[in-house]
């Protein structure tokens, strides 16, 4: 019953932008994660410009990360088309990379996708006009369906929290900060539909550098902006946020 009844520390960070440079940079990162935390999430742009060898410094370094991590593509990993072989470079039996897939960690069930942008709220935008503006919508909303059909999958697991990861925003209020003129391409609220229908606990995401730390979506979902720059400027010296569910 104890062991039930235990919290999971699910740690998180995004933008972490990994370059062939940074061997050796991040290994005393991730052991130092690891001794606080149960769970590592990284909320997308794992490489700074999607090259498969900033990938391997990546996977080299998570060598040192002791706990299972769980996390999604940025639009960075996607730069150079290469984020098939990003993912498989990362991926192995304690980092998972998800793409409209879920995973049970314990008690808590995390789903992830990339999502997109569309704008927030009254502003979002809509399928009318162009070919190519309606192209745009759909990929929002296809990533909001490939999240709502994770999150489905978790419900088949009894007694878990769920724990939504991003890389693009669910919500307008963890973007504050920006410019509003490039709020539609930070994230969309149809991201925010299923979350708070599928009751998730929280949610992660990154991409927004200076956007804000903690917003919460009309449902009263918690949603995180844990971009490493917002980290580290809202004073976290080891730039992680750590979430007890």
């Amino acid at each position: 019953m104890e062991e039930q009844n235990r919290l999971t520390k699910v740690a998180a960070v995004g933008d972490i932008h990994v370059k062939e440079t940074d061997k050796g940079k991040w290994s005393e990162y991730f052991k130092e994660v690891s001794k606080n935390a149960d769970v590592l999430v990284i909320a997308g742009d794992l490489t700074d410009t999607g090259d498969e060898q900033e990938a391997q410094v990546l996977a080299d370094e998570l060598k040192s990360c002791s706990i299972p991590v769980v996390a999604v593509l940025g639009n960075h990993d996607f730069e150079k088309g290469r984020h098939k072989l990003i993912r498989h470079i990362l991926q192995n039996e304690m980092v998972h990379i998800l793409d409209g897939e879920a995973i049970v960690i314990g008690n808590v069930g995390f789903a992830g996708v990339k999502g997109f942008g569309g704008g927030f709220d009254n502003h979002m935008l809509s399928m009318f006009g162009e070919g190519a503006m309606k192209a745009y919508v759909q990929e929002a909303v296809d990533e909001a369906l490939h999240l709502d059909r994770a999150l489905a999958r978790l419900d088949e697991t009894a007694d878990i929290k769920k724990i939504a990861v991003l890389h693009y925003s669910p919500i307008k209020g963890t973007v504050i900060g920006e410019s509003e003129q490039i709020f539609p391409f930070l994230g969309s609220s149809r991201l925010a539909e299923p979350l708070s229908r599928r009751g998730v606990a929280a949610a992660f995401h990154g991409h927004a550098h200076i956007g804000t730390l903690e917003g919460e979506t009309p449902g009263g979902v918690k949603v995180y902006n844990v971009a490493k720059p917002i980290l580290l400027r809202e004073g976290y010296t080891i730039p992680y946020f750590l979430l007890e569910v």
